[in-house]
């Protein structure tokens, strides 16, 4: 069985877990630093209002990426003016398990992606962006991990298995 909770990436100058905590994610662990204070910490489960808490409390942008399964992901980012988006990982699986791709369209996904990126004082890439939102790969991990990357986070870093599946 492969991992049902999710990932939360943002900069934070706090005790990243005791924020998250806070603002309503449960059983938080593996908080990992990127660079220039850029954080990935995993999660068991957050509650719906979690990622908009969080971003009110460190008023930085955050994305999250929730797994089903370590088969499909589920994105949502949001920075501290309220702009957001939704995304979806690994669409092919996600259609085995009868996930209406029509719910999470790709053109809305990059464009919030780029605008989110932008808005976090990043470098976006638009094509490894797209390439992870209609890519495969055996876990939605790959694709978050490319994901991160393609949204510019300093230190974020494609695993090997992404590239091996053809979205680096």
């Amino acid at each position: 069985m492969g991992n049902s909770g999710g990932s939360l990436t943002t900069r934070s100058t706090g005790e990243l877990d005791q924020l998250m905590r806070a603002a309503g994610f449960t059983d938080i662990d593996d908080t990992n630093a990127l660079a220039e204070g850029w954080q990935v910490a995993d999660f068991a489960d957050a509650g719906r209002d979690s990622l908009a808490n969080l971003v009110q409390r460190t008023g930085t942008p955050a994305v999250t990426v929730t797994f089903h399964d370590s088969d499909v992901g589920f994105i949502e980012a949001r920075t501290p003016d309220g702009h957001s988006w939704e995304g979806l990982l690994n669409r092919e699986m996600a259609e085995s398990y009868e996930i209406p791709l029509e719910h999470f369209p790709i053109e809305p996904a990059v464009a919030g992606a780029l605008a989110w990126s932008t808005a976090a004082g990043l470098t976006p890439d638009e094509k490894a962006i797209r390439q992870t939102l209609t890519g495969s790969a055996v876990f939605a991990e790959e694709l978050s991990s490319a994901l991160l990357a393609a949204l510019g986070l300093p230190g974020a870093t494609q695993t090997s298995h992404a590239r091996t599946w053809g979205i680096a």
